[in-house]
């Protein structure tokens, strides 16, 4: 790879932070089984006394990216022992979905988000037991017929990690805890991290809800509702854990010699089936936070607290971008969504741009969206 290019990075991420997008970030470039870019850009919070980002060190709220490290990793490997088969009916797992159309509803749709369940349920704010609110979600009615409409949906994650439950008859974080990052060497990955952490941990924003400043308590308030662990949010990483989970996924299904799943199951799950989505994960269509330069095989996901996870197995590389992009400034505004956008765009494509395939540079763009930094003041 080019060092030159990669260098680049700084560039993109320090504009970032000095346009106020976010306090921090962390970075973390891998390929060929290494990392070859690793870094940490502004502090925790907005404060002058707020730490510095470490990626080894620096913990931030996954939000969706729980869909995929926790959540659809948990169902592949029920799915590798055969204790479930992707178009078995959700009815077979959990009996709330034995009535009408939702009978009708598969893992796969679950999946694919075309169960035809909604994006998201309002919690009342009466609910104040997780299981009042889990009986809520299960009771959720479809908007449409299963496998005609394709909506991304919280409800049919949340519905996924209930059959995780179901199947294997403990917690969805204990269950991901011992057949996934325990094995991975994953200790800074877990929900409901520990108050001894709380001084490494990226702040998120302030809750009206629950009247305090968010750290280390998870930011989707259905997910906290539900006791903080949920299919689709909850988890809590750093940039170096994730980057053992990238790789596990690059390497087909192992990594230092702990075996996760089957390379069938990994190629199945990431491989695009229902528009530019697999079955969990999206792929890249071109543009957003995974540039313009991965393969059309490359996978990932976002986190609407500021986070992005992409892997391109053709070039044998993943691109990790950790931020808390949601975390209130002085002035009391939230920062520009284009900031992070354009950030994490950037990065993904100097990551694919700086591979060297025979010692040859494919043409750079002329500048990034970082130098064009356009929507980036209000």
């Amino acid at each position: 790879m080019s060092g030159e290019r990669l260098a680049m990075i700084d560039h993109v991420a320090t504009k970032g932070v000095l346009a106020r997008g976010f306090p921090g970030a962390s970075v973390v470039v891998g390929r060929d089984g290494a990392v070859v870019w690793s870094k940490g850009y502004g502090s925790l919070d907005w404060s002058a006394e707020s730490g510095p980002v470490d990626p080894s060190r620096t913990v931030y709220d996954l939000a969706s990216l729980t869909k995929v490290v926790a959540t659809t990793t948990a169902i592949m490997v029920l799915y590798d022992r055969g204790r479930i088969r992707l178009d078995d009916p959700v009815a077979r797992y959990l009996p709330a979905f034995r009535n009408g159309e939702r009978r009708r509803v598969t893992i796969r749709q679950l999946l694919e988000h075309t169960s035809g369940l909604p994006a998201g349920r309002e919690i009342p704010r009466h609910m104040t037991t997780s299981r009042a609110v889990r009986r809520l979600i299960l009771s959720t009615p479809l908007q449409h017929a299963p496998g005609t409409v394709q909506v991304y949906s919280d409800v049919g994650a949340d519905v996924l990690g209930f059959v995780v439950e179901a199947v294997s008859g403990e917690p969805l974080n204990d269950f991901v805890r011992r057949n996934v990052f325990r094995p991975l060497g994953m200790a800074n990955t877990r929900f409901r991290p520990p108050r001894g952490w709380r001084a490494r941990i990226a702040p998120t924003e302030y809750s009206s809800r629950r009247q305090r400043q968010l750290r280390g308590e998870v930011h989707d308030e259905t997910a906290a509702a539900l006791g903080g662990v949920a299919g689709h949010a909850g988890l809590f990483s750093t940039a170096h854990d994730l980057a053992v989970f990238a790789q596990m996924m690059l390497n087909g299904g192992s990594y230092n010699g702990r075996h996760i799943v089957k390379a069938s199951t990994v190629a199945l799950f990431t491989r695009r089936s229902a528009g530019w989505r697999a079955l969990g994960w999206e792929t890249c269509a071109g543009g957003a936070s995974c540039g313009q330069h991965m393969s059309e095989h490359a996978f990932g996901h976002t986190g609407f607290t500021g986070t992005s996870l992409w892997i391109d197995p053709d070039q044998d590389l993943f691109v990790i971008v950790l931020s808390n992009r949601i975390h209130e400034r002085r002035d009391g505004l939230v920062p520009p969504a284009a900031v992070l956008a354009d950030v994490r765009a950037d990065v993904a494509d100097i990551a694919e741009l700086s591979v060297l395939d025979d010692g040859v540079e494919p043409p750079m763009p002329d500048g990034t969206r970082a130098d064009r930094a356009n929507g980036w003041s209000r």
